[in-house]
């Protein structure tokens, strides 16, 4: 009972209260070292000096700083409207370029907020304009920027690689047809939606146009395939890709494009910092907090009590994708990755699930989650971008929840969606 109070009822309560999850994490920790572990105060210094120390999560930072260049160097901008130019004459083809637009920002901006943000101020203007409702404009774009937790190369996936134990590059590659096929549902429904409400035809493809957009793009399209072609063509490791990637978002910001001084440079890299920080904060606290879980044998009961339970493997996913989709609603994806996969993956590996399909299902329950009401951090970052009342973004992302809920339950009944680029 004191195990249950300290390590699950404790951090609920100062979750309710709004504290942040970093300090949520660490004052749990405390409190089960100081009062319910018999573990020395010193472990907790080791174990979070210790748990940075990791080659593999050295992406982290360089994709956050790379990510950050992309959007505030113009980089994004230019895919954007390169996607706006090749998308049009079609009833649906701007709402349909929002989710286009999103998948692009978020394989090279690596956060749903940061794309939500990004892309929703350069669209959702026209949107407006173009007979789309203010509901389900902000819907489209909230649940569209949640596409970047899933969407390789995904920090949410170099985490949970690191507690897994499985190879980053095999998740990115499982990520993809996953990640095309939840964008391709949303198309196909804006694209019904617009049809049913009549919304009016945008302008054609013009081929000058296009070539205009792809030939100022150029530089900035380039940005994934460096990304994408170095890691699948093993050139380089993600950790290496997001060194790599810094430089080259550098180089076409500073000097083919003109558009980042120095003096941006360094607002760059300190809003970078502030987010790296956020983001190793979190992982050494849930890092702590996994091991005093995985050393107090809960784990290890909870996994004998649902296997008593003698549940079939299509009734143990259904269960544990409800409680991701619960958990992720309330979590950060890093901190819900960190904390729930030792717990959750011995589960479904005795059932026969590939940590690697695991993996894709995680990311797909957790970029749900970013516009789960009532705490999805879409959810608040559309209403401060767009001035939208919490109540019309709820409605709005609704239909997006359904649509997205029935493809999760395919990608996960589904392995070889995932599996398949991988040979399994």
């Amino acid at each position: 009972m004191v195990n249950v109070l300290a390590y699950f009822v404790l951090p609920t309560v100062l979750l309710v209260l709004g504290v942040p999850i970093f300090l949520v994490l660490l004052v749990t920790c405390l409190v089960v070292v100081l009062f319910v572990a018999d573990i020395p105060t010193e472990a907790i210094q080791t174990y979070i000096f210790g748990s940075l120390d990791n080659f593999p999560l050295l992406a982290v930072p360089f994709f956050v700083l790379a990510g950050e260049i992309m959007a505030q160097g113009g980089i994004a901008r230019r895919v954007v409207i390169w996607v706006i130019s090749l998308i049009g004459g079609v009833r649906g083809s701007l709402a349909v370029t929002t989710v286009v637009a999103s998948e692009l920002f978020g394989a090279m901006a690596h956060t749903a907020v940061g794309t939500v943000v990004a892309v929703g101020r350069m669209i959702y203007p026209s949107l407006r304009e173009n007979g789309y409702s203010d509901r389900f404009a902000v819907g489209l774009i909230a649940s569209s920027g949640a596409i970047a937790v899933v969407i390789p190369p995904s920090i949410a996936m170099i985490l949970y690689s690191l507690s897994a134990q499985q190879s980053a590059v095999a998740l990115f590659t499982a990520g993809i047809l996953p990640s095309l096929l939840i964008g391709f549902v949303d198309a196909m429904f804006v694209m019904g939606y617009a049809r049913v409400k009549a919304v009016p035809l945008t302008a054609g493809t013009h081929w000058i146009e296009v070539w205009k957009s792809t030939k100022e793009a150029g530089w900035s399209i380039g940005t994934v395939a460096v990304i994408f072609g170095g890691i699948y063509g093993g050139i380089f490791t993600p950790t290496e890709a997001a060194g790599v990637a810094v430089i080259y978002s550098l180089f076409v910001t500073m000097v083919v494009h003109g558009e980042v001084g120095l003096r941006e440079l360094w607002r760059i890299i300190t809003s970078s910092v502030f987010l790296i920080s956020q983001i190793l904060m979190i992982v050494t606290a849930a890092g702590l907090y996994s091991w005093l879980l995985t050393t107090s044998g809960i784990p290890q009961q909870v996994v004998a009590a649902i296997n008593a339970m003698a549940l079939p493997p299509w009734g143990l996913l259904l269960s544990i994708n409800v409680a991701l989709l619960l958990m992720g609603s309330f979590l950060e994806p890093p901190a819900a990755i960190l904390i729930l996969t030792p717990l959750l993956l011995p589960l479904v590996e005795a059932v026969g699930v590939s940590p690697i399909h695991f993996g894709i299902i995680m990311a797909v329950n957790l970029s749900i989650g970013m516009y789960t009401p009532p705490f999805g951090l879409n959810l608040f970052a559309s209403q401060a971008v767009f001035e939208t009342p919490l109540g019309t973004i709820y409605r709005g992302v609704l239909p997006f929840l359904l649509i997205n809920f029935a493809t999760l339950m395919v990608i996960t009944y589904v392995p070889s969606i995932s599996m398949v680029l991988l040979g399994r």
